[in-house]
């Protein structure tokens, strides 16, 4: 399943991971890789270990190694024990910086308990020990709740539309990288070297985010046989590991193409077709762009424009997604070329009833203006 970069690499972290974990995780784990990414149970398993490190500080388990905690410990957790997990999630404090601290978000937590609840599902229902049974059957895990967020459609798109470019604002901003960006850096500093010398691979890859849409993982994963100049499109691999095709603005293929042009002599690269698109140099070999490296590219780039904060990918994603709408009115197209499954996802990018709500309340202030 491992066929992006990034999956291979959370597959090597998920295999480290997996030395410090009992063996019923271990044996989860191997069961459920064939239907779940090395990416989704990555995030599992460091959520166990969480877990785990709470039953030891908590002398719930005896066991001084996480490897070493008996199965049995989880088949006899107390109702109230796994409520307390819950409340330690609740009031931890998680270092933001050297300076802030936050309590985790209602998602993460949802997340943690999905993450449990599966486990225990697979060591209640779906084991079988020599006679035949599950390894245990009591399930302490269906008395916990998940709370979902309560957002509807209309908040979320608002909320969504306050982070994004709007107007024009996309296009002074990838004129503001090419002309006047260099100006604000310290003279002669190390930040103007090597911003000359990833100038062309930067804005290609900013370009290519507002030009087209696609995902962070999408970009990272661009070889040189993905792209297609000619017929002004992509070739990505989308969620699931589905092959797709994506038109790309005129304009951010050709910021492509200036990269290209010193691509190979700024990277010491190759032209050869299986070659990774984006590149960084390391001891001066060439080396495929990590998916952290271009959010912090994006956050850095988007913070010097914006002065007072930053923006992701997925943000960049969201300005293209709303242009394209704004533009065309297509909310099929606009699934297509995002590589949406279902309409309500893609309606994030459209509000119609704010629009007509805020267009009717402009008019009856226009009436009391007038009375």
């Amino acid at each position: 399943m491992a066929n992006t970069r990034q999956h291979q690499l959370h597959e090597k972290k998920l295999e480290e991971l997996m030395k410090l974990m009992p063996f019923y995780v271990v044996e989860y784990v191997d069961q459920k890789l064939g239907s779940r990414s090395p990416s989704t149970l990555l995030n599992y398993v460091h959520d166990y270990k969480l877990f785990f490190e709470w039953l030891m500080a908590e002398g719930i388990t005896n066991a001084r190694e996480i490897k070493d905690i008996p199965m049995s410990v989880l088949e006899n957790l107390k109702l109230i024990e796994a409520q307390g997990f819950i409340r330690f999630l609740e009031r931890r404090d998680i270092q933001v910086n050297k300076q802030d601290t936050k309590k985790s978000e209602k998602v993460s937590i949802n997340r943690k308990i999905s993450a449990l609840r599966s486990l225990f599902k697979y060591l209640t229902t779906q084991t079988e020990n020599e006679d035949g049974e599950p390894y245990f059957h009591r399930n302490v895990m269906l008395k916990i709740e998940v709370t979902k967020v309560k957002e509807t459609l209309n908040a979320r798109a608002a909320r969504i539309a306050t982070k994004i470019f709007h107007q024009d604002d996309d296009i002074r901003f990838l004129e503001f990288l090419k002309n006047d960006y260099e100006q604000e850096l310290p003279a002669d500093s190390r930040k103007v070297v090597y911003f000359k010398r990833d100038k062309e691979r930067d804005i290609a890859i900013l370009s290519l985010f507002l030009g087209s849409g696609i995902r962070v993982n999408e970009l990272s994963n661009l070889r040189l046989r993905d792209m297609d100049f000619e017929m002004g499109q992509i070739s990505v691999l989308r969620k699931g590991n589905k092959r797709d095709t994506v038109a790309v603005v005129p304009q951010a293929m050709d910021d492509v193409k200036d990269y290209l042009a010193i691509r190979n002599q700024r990277y010491n690269a190759t032209g050869e077709d299986y070659e990774f698109v984006f590149l960084t140099k390391v001891k001066n070999e060439p080396q495929p762009l990590s998916n952290r490296t271009i959010e912090a590219l994006v956050k850095k780039y988007t913070k010097a424009f914006m002065s007072n904060k930053s923006m992701s990918p997925h943000k960049l994603r969201h300005t293209f997604g709303t242009n394209l709408m704004e533009e065309t009115n297509d909310i099929h197209l606009l699934m297509m070329q995002l590589g949406h499954s279902t309409t309500s996802t893609a309606a994030l990018y459209t509000n119609p009833e704010q629009e007509k709500a805020r267009k009717a309340l402009k008019e009856l202030g226009e009436k009391r203006k007038e009375r």
